[in-house]
């Protein structure tokens, strides 16, 4: 009989995933942390209005940290290809988006809303799992990164302070999603 792992324990390793690329190509995780000093995935929705206040810090996310590989998956139950090229083109994102089909690799990874962002090392052990913040911008007196400091801990070889915030967003799937019809 297999044994299933009911949890994700902080410095064991995330599951590996092979998955296609909007260009159609496919991306593993473990063999594009090659040369990285570790990664961050976020599980993201093109849909989810939580995700959009994220766009310009995850376009800018490669430039700001280069030593760190950085993956979105879609991974909302039902979303396409094309839905993710609709919004990539209309919102003008740029970085690199992984289709998760159904939702599989968020599943495999105990994920059920986007965004939710994990930081790991070069061999892929769970050091940050989380929010990306507390949901306020930057310039209000009550913002908090979470990850972020997370990253800048890892980076400089500190202890990360805070290494699990509680996730807010979108459910990766929802009944709602797989009804037939409207009742």
């Amino acid at each position: 009989m297999e044994t299933v792992n009911v949890k994700q324990d902080f410095g064991a390793p995330l599951p590996d995933f092979t998955l296609k690329g909007l260009d159609g190509v496919d991306v593993n995780l473990a063999t594009a942390m090659e040369g990285k000093k570790g990664g961050v995935v976020i599980f993201w929705s093109s849909t989810c209005s939580h995700c959009v206040r994220y766009d310009q810090t995850f376009n800018t996310f490669p430039e700001r940290h280069p030593d760190l590989a950085f993956f979105i998956l879609a991974s909302r139950h039902g979303e396409t290809a094309d839905d993710v090229k609709k919004a990539a083109k209309e919102r003008k994102i740029t970085f690199p988006v992984l289709l998760d089909p159904m939702g599989k690799t968020a599943a495999k990874w105990y994920t059920q809303q986007t965004p939710r962002a994990f930081l790991f090392d070069a061999d892929l052990r769970l050091l940050y799992r989380g929010a990306v913040d507390n949901f306020k911008y930057p310039e209000d007196p009550e913002y908090l990164g979470y990850l972020e400091p997370a990253i800048d801990n890892f980076l400089a070889g500190e202890p990360i302070g805070r290494t699990e915030t509680a996730s807010f967003g979108c459910a990766v799937q929802s009944v709602y999603y797989i009804l037939p019809r409207s009742l």
